[in-house]
């Protein structure tokens, strides 16, 4: 079997594994970690969001924070005002996530390296602060909850997130799609243009790449990601609350995107799983647990830098190099070259 059919296995056996957890895990581990293992798929769409501009672009961010909680109050208040069901308060997170980055983008993307980090750091801030100044709207730091929506309903049938199987294959649906969605953009004839604009502006530029427009709708795209991710993290707990637009929680969301490795796809998915696991286990008997998440951040930065998927990338290449060459079965009949034969004699 080559690497690539190795890696192409993993991929089937850990979508498996996600399709079944909330069958097989309450069979060994309390039911607690399916929402744990769904908060990871929540939390991992905001790295992605990072890793899109980062791992793709080349810019990095600190303030996906701001959409995150753009998508949050968006679903929230859609359902609280306008009664909207999941999936109208979904749409409405995402786009007014958009939107909001359209707005920020507009000014960011002129700015590069640290400035552009730097920023995106002052959006976050202003529009914090500005949340948190709106306590009528947006509850402020005590933030606003709301009732359960329903996800489907026909008829006598109703699907709602109260239902926890219901609601951690709503969130499963909702990330795979929006990892399906990235996977076709990285793959596109733009995302071309975004690997290329990360590797050289200048050079871009010269064969006629729109370097601007290009970084604009990266931009714009991961502000969708992270207004995806804020969104169903407020059906997740029915809560939206100002403290999640705060920058340190675009800091995590960095350190998940290159733990698990900037630049590929489901790399922040894994980086996002490893650590906030970690956390879950360890928090609960030693307070001071963010030392070893540093340390930890700060080892794969110096022994794999492209991260736990670009390790498993070097992985299966050595195995690929390793693998001993195939020769051809020796067959009797054709050890010896064939006699000459003439035609008619």
């Amino acid at each position: 079997m080559t690497a690539t059919n190795i890696s192409r296995v993993a991929l089937v056996v850990f979508a498996g594994l996600l399709l079944a957890v909330p069958v097989v895990m309450p069979m060994f581990v309390s039911p607690f970690w399916i929402d744990i293992i769904a908060e990871i798929l929540i939390w991992s769409l905001l790295a992605a969001s990072v890793n899109l501009l980062l791992g793709y672009v080349g810019l990095l961010s600190f303030g996906q924070a701001l959409f995150f909680g753009v998508g949050m109050y968006g679903a929230a208040l859609s359902v609280i005002h306008w009664g909207a069901d999941f999936w109208g308060g979904l749409a409405v997170g995402i786009v007014a996530a958009m939107l909001m980055a359209a707005i920020a983008g507009s000014v960011a993307v002129r700015l590069t390296w640290h400035y552009f980090a730097i920023i995106t750091v002052v959006f976050s801030l202003i529009l914090y602060f500005a949340a948190m100044s709106a306590k009528p709207i947006t509850g402020g730091d005590d933030g606003i909850s709301f009732s359960t929506p329903k996800v489907f309903s026909f008829g006598d049938l109703e699907l709602s997130l109260a239902d926890q199987s219901v609601q951690y294959y709503t969130i499963l649906l909702v990330v795979a799609a929006c990892y399906g969605l990235f996977g076709l953009i990285v793959r596109s004839p733009l995302g071309v243009r975004f690997m290329a604009v990360r590797e050289n502006d200048r050079r871009a530029a010269l064969v006629g790449i729109n370097v601007y427009l290009t970084r604009y709708l990266a931009f714009v795209l991961a502000g969708g990601l992270a207004g995806a991710s804020g969104a169903l993290f407020a059906f997740f707990g029915r809560y939206a609350s100002a403290s999640y637009m705060f920058y340190h929680v675009s800091g995590e969301a960095v350190v998940w995107a290159i733990v698990g490795g900037a630049g590929s796809l489901l790399g922040p998915l894994f980086g996002t799983g490893l650590l906030i696991i970690f956390r879950e286990l360890i928090s609960t008997v030693w307070e001071h647990y963010l030392f070893v998440v540093g340390a930890i951040t700060v080892l794969v930065v110096m022994f794999a830098p492209r991260g736990l998927a670009g390790a498993w990338s070097d992985f299966m290449k050595v195995i690929g190099r390793n693998k001993p060459a195939e020769t051809p079965t020796s067959n009797p009949g054709l050890s010896k070259p064939a006699a000459d034969t003439k035609l008619g004699g």
